[in-house]
């Protein structure tokens, strides 16, 4: 009853908002229609479906199940929804079964340790305070949780079995979250602006001012939000007292209550709000037709009203503005505009070092085809939520210590997801135009000038995203110093200025009343007072070049007049067009996740859609079957896990003994298969369908190619050669029997892996070391990667690697795909062949 009853009230009270607010959105966007404006325009293409025919990601995890106490290994999809599907084993998503649930991350937070979980749930109950260890259910079975909080919702649990794998996926889920809170489409004027403005006056009206974390989602959830802010503390006073049990049970009950609560509410506030629209719009036609008819009309009463509130309202505004707002614009934008612009600059950096590893791979083989496989790679490089984590992070080093109260800032979170937001858009406009140009490019062009095409359109796209990019910040840089004063000053000026609005009321003529609002008229008024200094201070760092700000009389208008007939054209399908190693583009991930019986129709299909981040989990750990699970009161580690412990000491022990040597043997030797040479337990137990099955399918799969010389193989990038030489050197002493016919297989697997920054003492003359036939000779030396994965999309960690490479190992390669490459890199790989003998011996 309480929750009809609140629910009922909110969106009661919304309603009569929104209607309020559509109104007035329609006659602002039927205005600008007319009369035009905006900035300036933007010089790179916008994608219009950047991820057609794409899924995200998908890969296995532990997730724990509240209702036995277990631990299952499930498996994870994400399509280009976001929304991520789990189901009981990757058998039951290739027979395109039903998923067991579905995960929407709008609201959540992604945790990465228990303490952080405790420290969010000890608030849940009043008066409770979670101990470590004090509640079995969350005891998690490996050192690497990860876990999605909700304040109203469900909370799921999963962990990885190492923690590499645990930054990936936080990668990934940070991602889901990102998006999914990005609900409101931008391109909607009307019901966007309506909407956020209704749900900004309600709020206004309960006296909470400021920023919202809860902002986020869908329309239904986000008026979901707004009732759980009211009601669930009622719930709480009114439930607290009648839990019995123990701490964890006290605790588990209500987080049942509150996610029953928050999904009833959440289907009544879809259902009511999918009626507010249809009513709205069904009388947008009829609101559009008269404010047409009398637009001259509206315009001046609307002029006439602000002049008389502006009389009112700005001595006021002035005077609060000149004591507390003036003296911390500069400190504010100041902290907005360091780790923003880090973050642009750092997607800059990615945008620019993949294409010159695609410039210096087509210098070694300068075909269309090796074009082609890297620009597969690139298209979308700003979906891939690991290469890109590196730009995320920058931001997220925002700061408004000592500001958030003062000016009730909930958090800095508002700020940092929508310059993420940003960073990500900008960085598909840069992908997306770049290939746009360069396809236009090597239709007239001969193979021999692909270099020189590659690197004129770089300079085009890098010019154009250094103009954007200052466009795209000092916006950010306004909204969000409006989003900061804005709330505070309404706050400050409503008490005494609230009553004198409704006599200006009387001044709207009856007809154009629902078009003309004076509260509107009021925030508008207190808007403009403060953008006069806010836009001085923003032109200011522009004009001083800090951060690589454009000035504004800076407009490079049809710089490019033939540029935009080219945004027209859809995405270019790289591999279709130009050939190459389709299987090895498209299907990465999917081969890797799958098992030799995946090769027919079903893998076929799966294929089609490729991915943007290949399988995470395909290292050796142990993944079990779909029914097994792992009990948590009686296990504290996922089984193998010292297993694995100790392979990482003895890895460790061999990197170091093997620095002196490593370097000069490291061409010619493949990742060490184990210690001893034999079949490490984890490779054995390791099921077929994460590592033989995708073995199998590669080699099947081109067997022509690898006897042509590996000319298609070699499409890694120079970070990921660097890294690949980087492993085989670390296992060198504990690996003298391994010959030269096996690192053609092996790097088919390692060249896909996310690897750390190669070493400086690694960092040498590509000629000493660069006998691998997918590496590239100057890349490790002029290029060094950056710390988060800037590999291929494929990440098994060094275990998984072993074992596969292990498994690869007996597979023949033909002995003339060396004699192909330079005459020194042959000598340098039979003099390190017969070392190797020789210490076998």
């Amino acid at each position: 009853v309480l929750k009809l009853t609140r629910t009922g009230e909110v969106m009661g009270e919304f309603g009569r908002l929104y209607e309020q607010q559509y109104a007035v959105a329609l006659f602002n966007k039927v205005r600008f229609d007319i009369e035009g404006g905006g900035g300036p325009q933007p010089q790179l293409l916008h994608r219009k479906i950047p991820l057609e025919n794409k899924s995200i990601f998908s890969g296995s995890l532990f997730q724990y199940l509240e209702e036995n106490k277990k631990w299952r290994n499930r498996f994870f999809f994400v399509p280009d929804s976001y929304n991520i599907n789990y189901y009981d084993n990757k058998a039951a998503h290739d027979r395109r079964l039903h998923p067991k649930g579905t995960i929407n991350c709008a609201g959540y937070k992604v945790l990465t340790s228990i303490e952080q979980y405790l420290d969010l749930i000890s608030n849940s109950l009043p008066g409770v305070k979670a101990k470590m260890g004090s509640s079995p259910f969350l005891k998690c079975a490996t050192q690497f949780p990860l876990i999605l909080w909700h304040p109203y919702a469900r909370h799921y649990y999963f962990c990885v079995v190492t923690e590499k794998e645990q930054q990936k996926w936080h990668a990934v889920l940070q991602d889901c979250v990102r998006h999914t809170n990005d609900g409101l489409s931008e391109d909607n004027k009307v019901q966007t602006p309506a909407f956020t403005d209704a749900v900004r006056l309600y709020r206004q009206a309960q006296r909470n001012y400021g920023t919202w974390e809860m902002m986020c989602g869908v329309p239904s959830q986000i008026l979901s939000n707004l009732v759980m802010e009211g009601l669930l503390p009622e719930l709480r006073e009114l439930i607290s007292p009648r839990l019995k049990g123990k701490l964890y049970e006290r605790q588990k009950n209500w987080m049942l209550i509150s996610d029953a609560v928050y999904s009833l509410v959440q289907g009544q506030c879809q259902a009511q709000y999918e009626a507010l629209l249809q009513k709205c719009e069904a009388a947008c036609s009829s609101l559009e037709a008269s404010m047409r008819t009398d637009m001259d009309q509206i315009i001046t009463s609307k002029e006439h009203v602000t002049n008389k509130i502006r009389a009112v309202v700005l001595p006021k505004a002035e005077k609060l503005l000149k004591v507390s707002i003036q003296p911390y614009i500069s400190s504010i934008l100041d902290a907005l505009m360091e780790p923003t612009s880090r973050g642009f600059s750092e997607v800059r950096d990615v945008f620019f070092r993949e294409l010159v590893d695609m410039s210096k791979n087509t210098l070694n083989e300068g075909t269309k085809e090796t074009i082609a496989q890297h620009m597969e790679k690139i298209s979308m490089l700003a979906f891939h939520p690991v290469k890109m984590q590196s730009c995320y992070e920058k931001v997220e080093q925002l700061s408004l210590e000592g500001l958030q109260q003062r000016f009730d800032v909930s958090s800095p979170s508002v700020f940092v997801q929508r310059a993420q937001i940003l960073m990500r858009e900008q960085m598909d406009d840069a992908v997306y135009t770049f290939e746009q140009i360069l396809h236009q490019s090597l239709e007239s062009q001969a193979t021999e000038e692909l270099c020189k095409t590659i690197q004129r359109c770089q300079d085009r796209v890098i010019k154009k995203f250094d103009y954007d990019s200052s466009t795209v910040r000092k916006r950010f840089f306004r909204e969000a110093l409006l989003q900061i004063f804005i709330p505070y000053m309404l706050k400050q000026l409503s008490p005494s200025c609230a009553s004198e609005l409704p006599r200006f009321q009387e001044l709207i003529f009856e007809d154009f009343s629902r078009f003309i609002l004076v509260e509107n008229i009021f925030e508008e008024v207190v808007l403009h007072s403060v953008m006069k200094d806010i836009m001085m201070a923003v032109k200011e760092a522009a004009v001083q070049r800090r951060h690589n700000l454009y000035r504004d009389s800076i407009v490079l208008s049809n710089s490019d007049p033939s540029l935009h007939l080219l945004g027209e054209n859809p995405s270019i399908d790289w591999t279709g067009e130009y050939g190459g190693e389709q299987e090895e583009v498209d299907g990465t991930g999917e081969d890797a996740e799958g098992d030799a019986e995946g090769q027919g129709e079903e893998s076929h299909k799966r294929r089609r859609m490729k991915q943007v981040v290949s399988m995470i989990q395909v290292e050796g750990s142990p993944v079990l079957p779909g029914e097994s699970c792992i009990e948590v009161p009686g296990v504290n580690d996922i089984p193998e896990e010292e297993e694995e412990e100790q392979e990482e000491e003895e890895e460790k022990d061999g990197d170091g003994d093997g620095d002196g040597d490593g370097e000069e043997s490291s061409g010619c030797k493949a990742s060490p298969p184990d210690q001893n040479g034999s079949a490490s337990p984890k490779s054995s137990e390791n099921p077929p369908d994460l590592s033989n099955g995708s073995v199998l399918k590669e080699e099947e799969a081109k067997p022509e190619e690898q006897a042509e010389g590996g000319v298609p193989l070699r499409v890694e990038t120079a970070t990921e050669s660097a890294s690949a030489l980087e492993e085989k050197g670390e296992g060198e002493d504990s690996q003298p029997m391994t010959v030269v016919e096996e690192q053609l297989p092996s790097n088919q697997e390692v060249s896909e892996e996310e690897l750390p920054p190669p070493p400086p003492s690694e960092e040498v003359p590509s000629g000493a070391t660069e006998v691998v036939p997918e590496s590239t000779p100057e890349a490790p030396s002029d290029f060094p990667p950056p710390p988060q994965d800037d590999s291929g999309f494929q990440s098994p960690t060094s275990e998984g690697v072993e074992g596969e490479e292990e498994e690869e190992a007996p597979s023949p390669q033909p002995a003339e795909e060396h004699p192909e490459k330079s005459v020194g890199s042959a000598q340098e790989a039979e003099t390190k062949t017969s070392d190797s003998e020789t210490r076998e011996q």
